[in-house]
């Protein structure tokens, strides 16, 4: 099975049929709280970039509903609006402060839902970077599952299981974490030392 079909199996139908709950873009707003505990307990500063990855449409409306996106997304900071090579888009912004950010993740999430487009939103992604030595980290949320997960990526196609499974226990009083690990789907950056947005 090839990349992009895992990711379509994993964030498509399959995901969508074995839903625990509806997707809440709400959800994100929990990263504002649980990101002092990953300072705090687990040496993880909040990134000031994150994205929210997404299935674009061939239609005048979905590119009136890009453009409201980027329009949310414009003003301090920087933001992008972009293809992956897996024909995936990609909203990403650079923010100063970390719930700025959340927030406007969240505002880009909620005006592709309003203009009837949630069901094309797969996951946002918010970076966190080690406050000393060692690998940056993910919190993913998944759309299709109304849950986040970790990714603790350790190589272009490599990841730390054991980081990953201390992140889930000891964030999973602050977040709703995805108890099914098949659906910990890894994002992988094209190569090392960059972003799966990038």
């Amino acid at each position: 099975m090839g990349l992009f079909d895992r990711f379509r199996r994993l964030f498509g139908s399959q995901a969508e049929a074995d839903a625990t709950r509806d997707a809440d873009p709400d959800d994100l707003f929990q990263l504002t709280a649980a990101s002092v505990t990953m300072t705090v307990d687990l040496d993880y500063e909040p990134g000031d970039t994150a994205g929210l990855v997404f299935s674009a449409m061939d239609s005048t409306d979905f590119q009136g509903a890009l453009r409201d996106v980027e329009a949310v997304l414009e003003g301090s900071g920087w933001s992008s609006v972009h293809e992956d090579d897996h024909g995936y888009t990609w909203a990403v912004a650079t923010r100063d402060g970390f719930e700025e950010l959340v927030a406007d993740i969240y505002v880009a999430a909620d005006t592709l839902a309003d203009r009837g487009y949630g069901d094309r939103l797969l996951a946002a992604v918010f970076h966190f970077e080690p406050q000393s030595s060692g690998q940056d980290v993910y919190w993913i949320y998944s759309f299709r599952r109304g849950s986040f997960y970790p990714f603790a990526p350790s190589g272009p196609s490599a990841r730390d299981d054991a980081r990953e499974v201390k992140l889930q226990s000891v964030m999973d009083e602050e977040l709703d974490v995805e108890e099914d690990t098949q659906y910990w789907y890894p994002l992988w950056p094209d190569r090392r030392g960059s972003h799966p947005w990038e």
